[in-house]
């Protein structure tokens, strides 16, 4: 449990060093820490040593520990940064104040009903392919601006910002240029990218939110 504390410690730092090696403002990028398929026993020394933001990939998993770590540490903030199924909308707006997967104008209509139905505003993400995989989620590149703008005018959603998970072989800088620029032109103001192994890079381009998992908690 005291690796938990230190690594998380270390991550810390090591977003210090690369904000000020930007030339960034200290404390411009949030950390998420993601903490799927960990329990309650391994996130709480994470939540005891100040750490208030968390990721999840999957709906089910999350409603089944965060409830109970919510009673005890009131101010966390969840991010559902997995695949959203239509028929998980409803859950996900209740349980996640930000949903960073939204990727298709069907889930897009369910979020914005279900948005209004609960008087609940989670903060949105669209979800960039920026690798243009065919077994990845999120939007095509060529599509995110057109697909922001459907959001915003034929869904009535607000969209916070734009989400990327490079492909796993390749080098994620082009990949992170690429998604700042859909955001300039989307308009836009948030990007959520970069993980354990290239967080660090993410914020020399950009990234307002770092995505990191097995930096804090271990292999899994």
């Amino acid at each position: 449990m005291t690796d938990a504390r230190e690594r998380l410690e270390n991550v810390r730092a090591a977003i210090a060093r690369a904000e000020s090696e930007a030339g960034r403002a200290a404390g411009s990028v949030r950390l998420v820490a993601v903490s799927k398929t960990f329990d309650a026993a391994s996130i709480r020394p994470v939540l005891e040593a100040g750490q208030r933001v968390f990721g999840e990939n999957r709906v089910q998993e999350a409603q089944g520990k965060w409830p109970a770590l919510r009673e005890a540490f009131p101010d966390i903030e969840l991010h559902l940064i997995g695949p959203l199924q239509s028929n998980k909308a409803k859950e996900a707006v209740a349980l996640f104040d930000v949903i960073e997967t939204v990727d298709r104008d069907k889930i897009a209509a369910e979020i914005a009903r279900e948005m209004a139905r609960q008087n609940r505003a989670p903060r949105l993400y669209v979800q960039v392919n920026t690798g243009s995989e065919p077994q990845k989620a999120g939007v095509g590149p060529q599509d995110a601006v057109a697909f922001v703008a459907r959001c915003r005018d034929v869904h009535g959603l607000s969209v916070a910002g734009l989400m990327c998970i490079p492909p796993a072989d390749e080098n994620p800088g082009p990949h992170f240029a690429l998604l700042e620029k859909l955001a300039r032109e989307a308009g836009v103001a948030e990007l959520s990218m970069g993980m354990s192994a290239d967080y660090e890079t993410a914020v020399a381009f950009g990234a307002t939110a770092v995505r990191v998992g097995s930096a804090i908690f271990g292999s899994r």
